[in-house]
This record gives structure tokens, C-alpha cells and sequence, in this order.
């Protein structure tokens, strides 16, 4: 009889069958984002954070006054992808980057469409907005050079 003769097997797809609401901030966050509009969010001790965020990473207050940001910012780090996966947001070599945008004192991770010759920290870069938006992160197509 085989060692393996006792072992169970059985298929199996890991699957995470819930939905998360975004709750009130997030919502507005998405909601501005649907009309080319970029939120972030004060902090207890005077900082925009952007994305925004529920509560204060230093204090947990609950945060609730939006502020208007720009389409602009700057690429605090990045790193490059020569080989795009079927799942990565642009089918061609692209930048992950850490973008401040301009107004806010944190950085949000999204990609950067450019060659990477010209792809550098401290690079200005702006927003180019999706065709369609519903409302999600993707409204941001990507960054691009300003």
C-alpha cells in the first residue's frame, strides 16, 4: 500500500466571499474621484493625509474635514516593472510609484506611465484620469510625466 494511500484530497478555491463597504470617508473619497476631483483629509495636528483616512494614524480621532486637493504631485519613490503581469493595471512596462500630491504631506501608491528613462524621485507628475469613471481607485488611469 502506498504511503500516500491515506492522504484526503480535495479541490479547492480560495475565495473571499464578502464585499467591505468604504464607509463615509472612503465614499466620499471614490465619489470625488468619479468627478475628477482628488480629497484628502486634515489630521488632528494640521496634516492632509491623502488618500484620506478614517482616523488619525497618530491620535485615532476621527477624522471628518475633507480638503480639495490638485491633479499634481510628486514621485517620492518608485520602482519599475519591465514585464507586466495580465493582472497589472497597464500592459506595458510601467513605474509603481509613491506619489505626494501636491497639498498633502502622505503619498498614495499608484502606477506612472512613462519610459523609464525619464522616471526619477522628486519627478512632477500629474493625473490622467480614466475615460470612463464609476467611482473606485481606477478612476486614476495612472500618473504621467506634468
Amino acid at each position: 500500500m502506498s504511503q500516500n494511500a491515506d492522504v484526503l484530497r480535495s479541490e479547492f478555491d480560495l475565495d473571499f466571499t464578502y464585499t467591505r463597504t468604504y464607509g463615509a470617508v472612503m465614499s466620499q473619497f471614490f465619489t470625488e474621484l468619479k468627478d475628477q476631483k482628488v480629497l484628502g483629509i486634515k489630521g488632528s495636528q494640521g496634516q492632509v493625509i491623502c488618500p484620506p483616512l478614517e482616523y488619525d494614524p497618530q491620535t485615532a480621532e476621527g477624522l471628518s474635514e475633507f480638503v480639495e486637493l490638485s491633479d499634481t504631485g510628486v514621485v517620492k519613490t518608485w520602482s519599475w516593472v519591465n514585464q507586466p503581469l495580465d493582472k497589472h493595471p497597464l500592459q506595458k512596462p510601467f513605474a509603481w510609484v509613491l506619489v505626494q500630491i501636491d497639498g498633502a504631506d502622505t503619498s498614495m501608491l499608484h502606477v506612472l506611465d512613462a519610459d523609464k528613462s525619464v522616471v526619477k524621485t522628486g519627478m512632477k507628475v500629474k493625473i490622467r484620469w480614466a475615460e470612463d469613471r464609476v467611482g473606485t481607485i481606477r478612476d486614476i488611469a495612472c500618473f504621467e510625466p506634468a
